[in-house]
C-alpha cells in the first residue's frame, strides 16, 4: 500500500533494522567528507586578515580576491553532477578534495612564498572549484546513505561541517598566535584534509549507482540537456525557495549579526563576537538534534515550526529592549535557520534518477544567497540601518515556510 511519507515522518514506515558495517562506514565517509569541507573553508577565513596584511590590500581588494572563492564554487557546482556521473563517488570525491588541498597549499604560496594577489585569486578559484563540487557530491552520497540506512542522518551531517568550521578557526587562531605563516599553515591543513578523505572514500561504495551508468551512456549534449531540464521542476524550485530563505537567514547571521549587535544595540565587539558565538553554536545543536525529530515529525511540519521559531528570534532580536532578550532572540534564530539546508538537500536528492543535477540547482540557489546576500544587506543597512535590512530576512523565511510542502517525499511504500 502506497501512502504518503510525510504523514508522521519523513523516513518509508518500515521496520528499520540495525545498519550493517558497510552502511555505518558509508554514513561515516560522508560525515568526514562534511567535516574537512567546513575544516578547509575555515582554515582560510580563519588566516583573512594575515593574507590581507602579508598581501597589503585594503578591504575592498579584500573583497575582490574573495569573489575569486565564489567564481569557483559556481563552477565547482555546475561541474559536480558531470564528475559524479562519470567517475563515480569515490574518485570523484577524491578530485574535488584534491583540487581544494591544491589550492590552499597554492594560496599559502601566493601569500608567504612569493607574495602575489593574482596568484592568490587564481589558487581560490581552484580551492572554490574543489569546494563547490564536493558540497554537490557529499549531499548526493549524505542522501543515498540516508535513504539507505532508513533514518535522517542530513541535519548531523550539516552538524559535521559546522563541526570542521569550528576546529578550522580554532586552528588557525592557534596558528595566528603562534605566529606560524599562512603558507605552513594551510599546507598542514591540505595535508590533514587530503589524508582524510583518501581513509573516507574506501568507504563509499565501490561501484558507480546504475543511474550513473546509465548517464555514462549520454553524450555531453544529452548531460547538459539533462542537468538544465531540473530547472523546469516547480517542486524543485519550492525547495529552492525553502534553502534561499533560511541559507539567507543563516547567511546573514554569519555576515552580520557581530555588528548589528555592536552599531544596532550598542554591544562591544568583544560582546558582538559572542553573540554570533551563540547563533552558531545554537545552528549546531538544532542540527544534531534534527535528525530524530525529523524521523518523528515529518519534514514539513519540522520546516514550519522551525520558520515560526526562526521569526520569533529574528523579530526578538531586532526589537529586543534587553541584553537578555537579545541572546533568546540569537537562540531561536539561529535554531530556526538550522535544518532548511539539510532538508532542502534530501528532498532535491529523493529523485534519484537525476539527485546529482538536482542537488546541484539547489546548491547553486542556496549558495546564491550566501553570495548576494551579504552586499544587499550591507546596502539596504547604510540606508536604513543594519537591524531595519534584516526585515528583509523575515520576509524571505516566511516565503520558506509556506513552500515547506515541497519538501515532502512524494511516497512511500507500508510493507
Amino acid at each position: 500500500m502506497v501512502t504518503p511519507a510525510d504523514s508522521s515522518a519523513s523516513t518509508p514506515a518500515v521496520a528499520i533494522a540495525p545498519p550493517s558495517r558497510a552502511l555505518l562506514g558509508w554514513r561515516n565517509a560522508v560525515f568526514a567528507a562534511f567535516f574537512v569541507s567546513g575544516l578547509g573553508l575555515a582554515s582560510w577565513m580563519s588566516r583573512v586578515p594575515a593574507v590581507r596584511d602579508g598581501l597589503a590590500l585594503d578591504t575592498a581588494r579584500v573583497g575582490l580576491l574573495i569573489f575569486g572563492l565564489s567564481t569557483g564554487s559556481v563552477i565547482g557546482l555546475l561541474i559536480a553532477a558531470g564528475l559524479l556521473n562519470r567517475l563515480g563517488a569515490r574518485r570523484a570525491m577524491l578530485l574535488s578534495v584534491s583540487l581544494s588541498a591544491s589550492g590552499l597549499v597554492l594560496m599559502g604560496v601566493g601569500v608567504s612564498v612569493v607574495p602575489s594577489a593574482p596568484f592568490v585569486f587564481a589558487a581560490l578559484a581552484v580551492f572554490g572549484i574543489g569546494m563547490g563540487s564536493l558540497d554537490v557530491m557529499m549531499n548526493v552520497e549524505g542522501a543515498a546513505a540516508e535513504r539507505a540506512i532508513g533514518r535522517t542522518l542530513m541535519p548531523l551531517m550539516h552538524a559535521c561541517f559546522s563541526l570542521g568550521t569550528v576546529v578550522g578557526a580554532l586552528g588557525g587562531a592557534v596558528a595566528s598566535a603562534w605566529q606560524v605563516s599562512v603558507f605552513w599553515h594551510l599546507l598542514f591543513m591540505a595535508v590533514l584534509i587530503l589524508g582524510t578523505i583518501v581513509v573516507a572514500v574506501q568507504f563509499l561504495p565501490s561501484v558507480v549507482e546504475n543511474t550513473a551508468v546509465d548517464a555514462l551512456q549520454l553524450t555531453w549534449r544529452d548531460r547538459l540537456r539533462d542537468s538544465l531540464a531540473v530547472w523546469r521542476d516547480r517542486k524543485l524550485l519550492l525547495i529552492g525557495l525553502i534553502v534561499l530563505g533560511m541559507t539567507f537567514a543563516e547567511g546573514s547571521a554569519n555576515d552580520w549579526l557581530a555588528l548589528a549587535s555592536v552599531d544596532g544595540h550598542g554591544f562591544s565587539n568583544t560582546d558582538g563576537a559572542i553573540v554570533f558565538g551563540v547563533f552558531v553554536a545554537a545552528m549546531t545543536v538544532g542540527r544534531v538534534i534534527g535528525g530524530p525529530v525529523l524521523d518523528r515529525f515529518g519534514r514539513v511540519l519540522v520546516l514550519r515550526a522551525c520558520t515560526v521559531v526562526g521569526i520569533a528570534g529574528l523579530v526578538l532580536f531586532i526589537l529586543a529592549p534587553n541584553t537578555q532578550l537579545i541572546f533568546v532572540g540569537t537562540v531561536l534564530w539561529g535554531l530556526g535557520a538550522s535544518l532548511g539546508f539539510p532538508v532542502g538537500m534530501s528532498a532535491a536528492a529523493d529523485d534519484t534518477k537525476n539527485a546529482a543535477a538536482r542537488v546541484s540547482a539547489v546548491a547553486i540557489i542556496g549558495y546564491f544567497a550566501f553570495l548576494v546576500g551579504p552586499p544587499v544587506l550591507g546596502l539596504l543597512g547604510e540606508a536604513w540601518g543594519i537591524l531595519n535590512a534584516l526585515y528583509l530576512v523575515l520576509v524571505l523565511m516566511i516565503l520558506a515556510g509556506l513552500a515547506a510542502p515541497a519538501a515532502r517525499p512524494a511516497a512511500s511504500v507500508i510493507i
